[in-house]
């Protein structure tokens, strides 16, 4: 499965900045700026941003820990963090991008002060050992943070059902020319853990003294906030 989302990413890398933009209405902005500030992060800090893609998460991040901090932004998918590093020279910040995978991760253990992984932790092929390698590289007392989507129930579930499943694939696969990548994400998001029943599997990863979730924009999304033992 791995190989198959690589590619999937890679040939939409081009094209997804815009077509996030265009799906979210925008809001995946403050939602990432919700990660951000449930992470703890603070100036001087250290921050590893995995699945980081075109590097907005890690961006948003080094904007926080200032010139004195650290981040470091990481994917598996090269053609998706090709655009990272454009983007970030523009806003005049320094990060460091890496091609990596979630699940071993090469970095040292306790070397960073938050790990983060938006949008992503669902696509890795055990989302278990992935917690775990993020929770191996931070320091007693750091956090993890995962944003990912989840499934609203209720009216407000149908409707955005309803736009996972229609309109997403259609204007997804309309801007990208790839329909089946934007059928993919709605079918993953649907079927993922979310709330509740992903704190359990952080729980099973057995890195965390503590997990939370808070849910964003009426149970769309999550913020997942782990505190490392």
């Amino acid at each position: 499965m791995s190989e198959q989302v690589r590619v999937m990413f890679a040939d939409i890398a081009d094209r997804y900045d815009l077509i996030n933009r265009v799906l979210s209405l925008g809001v995946d902005h403050s939602w990432r700026r919700k990660t951000v500030k449930e992470s703890g992060a603070s100036a001087g800090d250290r921050v590893l941003d995995c699945a980081t893609g075109t590097g907005d998460l890690a961006i948003r991040f080094k904007k926080r820990v200032g010139k004195d901090g650290t981040v470091v932004g990481t994917d598996f998918c090269k053609e998706m963090i090709d655009h990272a590093p454009g983007k970030a020279t523009k806003e005049g910040l320094d990060i460091r991008f890496e091609i990596a995978d979630a699940m071993d991760l090469p970095y040292g253990d306790n070397e960073f002060d938050v790990s983060s992984i938006a949008f992503g932790i669902r696509n890795v092929d055990k989302p278990v050992i992935a917690l775990k390698e993020m929770g191996r590289v931070v320091r007693s007392g750091g956090r993890v943070v995962v944003l990912e989507f989840g499934q609203p129930t209720g009216p407000f579930g149908y409707l955005f059902r309803f736009y996972s499943k229609v309109i997403m694939p259609t204007v997804g696969g309309w801007l990208s020319g790839n329909r089946d990548a934007y059928t993919y994400l709605p079918e993953t998001s649907a079927k993922f853990p979310a709330g509740k029943s992903f704190l359990r599997l952080m729980e099973q990863a057995g890195v965390f003294s503590s997990q939370r979730a808070v849910r964003l924009t009426g149970g769309i999304a999550y913020v997942y906030v782990g505190i490392v033992k």
